[in-house]
């Protein structure tokens, strides 16, 4: 699963973006919605906020490049946001408008498990993905696995998203713990930058999410014509390592 802010550094790069993402091998597509105050991202993704907002991107635009992008892959696309955006933009209509674009799922970044009341407009149209943290204890991993759909995304360390050299040694006992609570997929994100650590995280989870090291590549190739398929350059070896690691682990189980 690849993450980019939508509208970083505009509305066409990330649909044009989008589709070298599906081409390279992608098989998860996670659009960030701006937001001025993005408190779980890292560097990277906060300029990469920045950029989106700097260029006028809104909700309303936004979702209009969803649609633009699902008329052109058939990529499930998972929106990641705040609390705030989607509050003022109204529950309801953001429910029903997302999933007229084409949107598949909604991850909202701080919205507490014990707070879902308040996106209950009475419309369900996405699914709803949950993130588990390393602190989480495991009465409260319960709460989370019982309020979600679509799949569980598991923050790989404390701490805010960006590249990092090494996994954390955790991943696999904190997924065993999630499994035990649900059965819904698992994926993995923060701090997953290069096939080495994608193909390793793929071996023992179901997905492999990376963003920071995207973002900051958009955020550096920014006004080059060929950013988009040097994105797409950038993934695919993550993509393919990705997949290699599922088939052998699947060998593996068969033996």
């Amino acid at each position: 699963m690849a993450y980019i802010t939508g509208g970083d550094p505009d509305l066409d790069t990330t649909a044009a973006v989008a589709r070298e993402l599906a081409e390279a091998g992608t098989d998860f597509l996670e659009v960030g919605i701006p937001f001025s105050d993005p408190l779980a991202d890292g560097l990277a993704n906060q300029l990469g906020a920045q950029r989106a907002l700097a260029a006028g991107v809104t909700v309303r635009k936004l979702l209009g490049c969803v649609a633009k992008i699902r008329a052109a892959i058939p990529t499930p696309i998972i929106l990641y946001t705040y609390l705030n955006p989607v509050f003022q933009y109204g529950f309801a209509r953001f429910e029903n408008d997302a999933a007229d674009a084409g949107a598949d799922g909604l991850l909202l970044l701080d919205l507490p498990p014990d707070e879902t009341s308040l996106e209950d407009s009475g419309v369900r149209r996405l699914h709803r993905i949950r993130l588990v943290a390393p602190t989480t204890d495991d009465r409260r991993v319960r709460t989370i696995c019982a309020r979600a759909s679509g799949f569980i995304y598991y923050v790989s360390r404390e701490g805010v998203t960006g590249e990092r050299s090494e996994l954390e040694s955790s991943i696999q006992d904190r997924l065993n713990v999630i499994r035990n609570c649900t059965e819904l997929p698992v994926a993995v994100g923060f701090g997953i930058s290069n096939p080495a650590q994608a193909a390793a995280v793929a071996k023992i989870a179901d997905a492999v999410v990376v963003g920071s090291a995207i973002v900051r590549r958009i955020g550096e190739g920014a006004g080059r014509a060929d950013l988009a398929r040097e994105i797409g350059r950038f993934v695919r070896p993550l993509a393919e390592a990705v997949h290699s690691a599922r088939d052998e682990s699947r060998v593996v189980d068969r033996a």
